[in-house]
């Protein structure tokens, strides 16, 4: 039988033990070994904080998020195989979906939040800059970097892929380097998806290993700076924790705890009513998906006292109605446990649960081509605690399986109270559809749960459910759920970032954070700040603009404009005891006059106004004063844009205005797109004329069987079907691709150089010469070219097919032929 190999420093190595041989939850057949024996943990652990910690670490936030993005993409490429193991844990389609996909889903989230709203640094600042000195030479602010160890993960047997996932989702985002130790059962999973990870080539060396089996004494070599994150049973959790490596150094642990999770329904939510039935369900897939081997199902059903034979019949027959059996069966709809040491688990907790609660429902399900011999099936067991407070076994034991306990209440006090004697739970939620039950109820029983989450008719059919941690919000909770706190989107990386606080002058600080400081010096220059692309701002580029005076006609224009006749603005005799002497001009005129000063009215490389971040008026503007302004950027921000965008930046924009005394009256930030640099030609017909200077009918191609003039008649042909002569008469790309390579026109990825054109003959052989010479093929392309630029100047709207991107219109024209040309010029080496 196969043995899992571990990936430890770099390598994949083999345990030298018996191992622990690893069983398919559904017919009992042995599937592989997992091994650690004879590995050097302590070898691992400084391979980690060294060689990956110093590959992770020097990269920036934006390009953690890239790398994210890369290897999710390459991952679901092969998602195939890894439903196929999944199927051998116990998992059905579903189940598997949340655990592979969900998986990849995080990683995608975790990079479209790098790419939107980290910096393109390896650093990120924290928070605003403080002013701690009178006249502002002497400043701070906090700047995170990643901690200076390696995160040593310990996930569960439930989810092998999700689990491992979204635990490097935020470790690799904040630049830690990781050990991934994953329970034994489900790890062939696990193993497979990894061995994807460090096939992808994506990951810098050092950034994670595997361990895949009994974890051994690796604990016992962390040491200041390392983390630990342990999702498992409070009990061995609790035992990590108090490790004497663990304890004794200066060791980050956060732990994921099981949890006695409860659905409270509503005092009103009767039989009939849309949140009965949507709790029966809720209920219902949450004892059943997984088996209700998920941290976060609901195993404590809080009811209103006089539904509890309501809810325990509906219950029961959507229990019935669940078919049972083998995953791979298209009317399974729960599979098995993960293997029979955990069935036997499950029932001895089960039998404790009866030395004090009835078990008022215990389906004996006929099994779908499966057999209870074979598999680790469990039927769903359903108990009833008719007095929840006097009775604690409810509250006090969970069974780690399809079992779950009803329990009444009288009133939303109640129904806190016992949500809350779970002593700490990852999530509880409420149905109902009375808005003032679930205020109360919320509120009162938040400070046991790490999540809350409400269902009724108004959100049903785009709720995540109950059980399905997200991305964006924080997973863990409090108590006995282990106090910890997971993804929470970007709050998530904070476990794995040091907190610094930078104290220096506004020059100093400028240069450590690369974020402009107001005090900083500021760079003047003859080009405008407007008419640079994304790459040639720099923080500290600053525009000085002529003054303009305010006029009474101006702040009686812009009441009337804007609507805005605010007393002070319009009526002089109203002003005794303001702040104002006489009418003020508008703040809003003020900011909209300072852009008037210093926007740039030539097209540039600025593509829109993004936003406005902060804005305040200090002192106030009378008519007769000069407002003049200072433009200086302050801080950029990479962005990663998809779609039919211009691949742009964000930069954000320090306006200060000042009027004649040099006072500050107002202090925003605005946040500008401004377009990247375009690596390909432009369209200039000077410019073409220029490079094809160069070319001659020696000129070889680098790559490719054309000689210089069929390269020119290639392009010209191009150059004429986007004229209409001809009209190409159909597109070779199919209908449900047209649209991604549409939107690739606009992304400045490079054509691939082993592209075949469709409308080309298949047996590689290149059309015959039409021009008599390349001098001749020359001229005709040229002046076809200048033909195209007058064209769509004269007809804007006029769209034409092209044979691999479908119709194309005037801007998708002009971005085809700047890739076009810069491909075949590349390709004989004149750019």
């Amino acid at each position: 039988m196969e043995k899992l190999k571990n990936y430890i420093y770099g390598q994949w190595v083999e345990g030298t033990g018996a191992g622990i041989p690893l069983y398919n939850a559904v017919t009992g057949e042995q599937v592989a070994i997992s091994d650690t024996e004879g590995l050097n943990f302590e070898q691992a652990l400084d391979y980690g904080r060294t060689v990956g910690y110093k590959n992770l670490s020097s990269m920036t936030f934006y390009d953690r998020g890239e790398m994210l993005k890369r290897v999710a993409l390459y991952l679901l490429e092969r998602k195939k195989k890894y439903y196929e193991l999944s199927y051998k844990t116990g998992a059905t389609h579903v189940d598997s979906w949340v655990d592979i996909e969900g998986g990849f889903g995080t990683f995608f989230t975790y990079s479209g939040l790098a790419k939107r709203m980290l910096p393109n640094t390896p650093f990120w600042v924290d928070g605003d800059t403080q002013k701690i000195s009178a006249n502002g030479t002497h400043l701070g602010t906090h700047i995170l970097t990643p901690s200076e160890g390696v995160s040593v993960q310990i996930n569960a047997y439930n989810f092998p892929v999700w689990g491992m996932l979204e635990k490097l989702s935020t470790s690799l985002l904040a630049g830690v380097p990781s050990i991934v130790k994953p329970s034994p059962f489900g790890s062939y999973l696990t193993n497979v998806v990894f061995q994807d990870m460090i096939e992808s080539g994506v990951l810098p060396e050092g950034a994670v290993q595997l361990v895949c089996g009994e974890p051994g004494n690796i604990l016992d070599y962390v040491q200041d700076g390392d983390s630990v994150l342990f999702t498992g049973s409070a009990t061995t959790g609790r035992k990590l924790k108090s490790l004497p490596s663990v304890a004794g150094n200066a060791v980050r642990f956060n732990m994921e705890a099981d949890s006695l999770n409860c659905s409270i329904l509503g005092l009103e939510a009767k039989p009939g009513t849309p949140e009965f039935d949507l709790f029966i369900k809720e209920v219902r897939n949450e004892m059943t998906t997984k088996a209700g081997q998920k941290c976060t199902a609901i195993r404590r059903i809080i009811v209103p006292e006089h539904l509890i034979g309501d809810v325990q019949n509906a219950l029961s027959k959507a229990l019935d109605q669940t078919k049972i059996g083998n995953p791979l069966s298209r009317e399974t709809r729960m599979g098995s446990l993960v293997g029979r040491q955990q069935y036997e688990e499950v029932l001895r907790k089960v039998n404790i649960l009866k030395s004090e609660t009835e078990l008022v429902y215990d389906g004996k399900h006929e099994l779908v081509d499966a057999s209870y011999e074979n598999g680790a099936f469990m039927s769903p067991k359903l108990f009833l605690n008719d007095k929840p407070f006097e009775k604690n076994i409810s509250h006090d034991v969970e069974a780690f399986g399809p079992v779950s306990t009803l329990m009444p209440y009288k009133d939303a006090e109640e129904a806190a109270a016992l949500a809350k004697r779970g002593k700490g739970s990852l999530v509880g939620s409420i149905v109902s559809h009375d808005e003032n039950f679930i205020a109360e109820t919320s509120w009162k029983m938040a400070s046991q749960h790490g999540r809350i989450f409400v269902l009724n008719r108004d959100n049903a059919k785009e709720s995540t459910g109950h059980g399905s941690p997200l991305p964006t919000l924080m997973h863990g909770g409090p108590g006995r759920a282990g106090g910890g706190e997971e993804m929470g989107g970007l709050s998530g990386l904070h476990f794995f970032l040091q907190k610094t606080a930078i104290q220096g002058s506004p020059d100093v600080l400028k240069a450590i954070t690369k974020i402009y400081q107001q005090g900083a010096e500021k760079k003047f220059s003859d080009k405008h700040p407007f008419q640079k692309y994304f790459e040639e701002v720099e923080v500290g580029d600053s525009l000085e603009t002529a003054g303009r005076t305010v006029t009474d006609a101006d702040i009686v224009n812009f009441s009337n404009v804007s609507w805005d006749h605010f007393y002070a603005h319009t009526d002089a005799t109203s002003l005794t005891g303001t702040i104002f002497d006489k009418t003020v001009a508008h703040g809003y005129f003020i900011l909209s006059a300072a852009a008037g000063l210093f926007v740039s009215g030539k097209k540039g490389p600025v593509i829109a106004n993004y936003g406005l971040e902060e804005c305040s008026f200090f002192k106030p503007v009378y008519a007769g004063d000069t407002i003049t302004v200072y433009l200086t950027a302050k801080e950029k921000i990479n962005r990663g844009v998809k779609g039919r965008n211009i691949p742009s930046g964000v930069v954000k924009w320090l306006v200060e205005v000042i009027n004649q005394r040099d006072e500050i009256v107002c202090v925003a930030t605005i946040l500008t797109l401004v377009a990247k640099q375009s690596p390909f030609i432009d369209l200039n017909v000077k410019n073409v004329q220029k490079i094809l200077g160069g070319l001659t009918e020696s000129t070889t191609a680098a790559w490719g069987k054309m000689s210089a003039q069929q390269m020119i008649e290639h392009l010209e042909q191009g150059v004429l079907v986007s004229l209409g002569e001809p009209e190409a008469e159909k597109c070779f790309t199919p209908e449900e691709h047209l649209e991604k390579w549409q939107d690739s026109l606009y992304n400045h990825r490079a054509m691939p150089k082993d592209f075949t054109a469709p409308f080309l003959p298949q047996d590689g052989s290149l059309p015959e010469l039409t021009h008599k010479n390349l001098e001749a093929a020359k001229q005709s392309f040229i002046d076809n070219l200048k033909r195209f630029v007058v064209y769509y100047k004269e007809n804007p709207q006029a769209e034409h097919m092209n044979f691999v991107f479908g119709k194309l219109n005037k801007e998708m024209w002009e971005l085809m032929h700047k890739k076009h040309f810069t491909h075949h010029f590349e390709q004989f080496g004149l750019i």
